[in-house]
């Protein structure tokens, strides 16, 4: 049974991300997020911002300790990854079916050359977004290798603190495809603009609270890690490197 839930929560969360490609990618879909306004300006505003509020705090409260800790008295340990992947991909669909349309156009990229640039780091932004997630421990990080524990009766080991592929670069890669995929559009609408500047505020305040938590859990691991290493934009040349071992990042966001 558990093992079933976990499995149903997985397939949902990779549902509300395969439905993202086209709703943010503007095809496809009749709802996508440049579409043609249907409603008042105003009340579009207020109903994306409250949508996009909704997700923001399941997203982040949901991944504090404290949540977990009085949550885990409520469901069982091992499904609680499961619950959160569940939770945030319904509230996902909920922000990409509720979202309004507000009209406008901030740019348009109209040069053949300038749109298959921008579409490239769209698509790229999806393998940022998805192969961060395999170099930390995909299976883990939405829930399913801890219902597979339960489910053959053995116990959870949390991950160990690792620095795999792009987290060497950056400590947030997660983050840096999500800003990619939220700016790199040929057509910038003022309803794109609003999800693109609130999902560039979201991830600045989030890791934040990400970071406070990973301290407090990993200690001077991860303060050295994080004095060696950018947040969001690599430092290529001379970079100072940081090789320890997978950020357990994968329980704080």
């Amino acid at each position: 049974m558990i093992l079933a839930y976990g499995l149903l929560a997985y397939a949902i969360g990779m549902a509300s991300l395969l439905y993202m490609v086209p709703w943010l990618g503007g095809f496809w879909i009749p709802n996508a997020i440049d579409s043609q306004p249907t409603s008042n300006f105003w009340i579009a505003l207020a109903t994306n911002f409250s949508l996009f509020m909704l997700f923001c705090i399941q997203h982040s409260v949901m991944a504090r300790p404290k949540f977990k800790q009085w949550w885990t008295k409520i469901i069982p340990a091992s499904t609680e990854r499961s619950t959160y992947v569940l939770f945030s991909g319904v509230a996902l669909f909920v922000v990409m079916l509720g979202w309004q349309p507000m009209g406008g156009v901030v740019w348009n990229a109209t040069d053949t050359s300038a749109r298959v640039l921008l579409w490239s780091l769209y698509a790229l932004g999806w393998g940022v977004l998805v192969g961060s997630t395999f170099a930390l421990n995909h299976f883990d990080l939405f829930g399913l290798r801890q219902v597979w524990l339960e489910f053959r009766g053995q116990a959870y080991t949390p991950l160990e603190f690792q620095v795999p592929g792009p987290y060497k670069l950056v400590r947030h890669p997660l983050y840096v495809g999500w800003l990619m995929l939220a700016w790199a559009t040929p057509k910038m609408t003022l309803t794109h603009l609003l999800f693109a500047v609130a999902t560039l505020v979201y991830i600045l305040i989030a890791i934040r609270w990400e970071e406070r938590d990973l301290v407090d859990y990993h200690g001077e691991k991860y303060e050295d890690y994080r004095n060696s290493t950018p947040k969001l934009i690599p430092r290529f040349p001379g970079r100072a490197q940081y090789s320890s071992a997978a950020s357990a990042e994968a329980e704080s966001v």
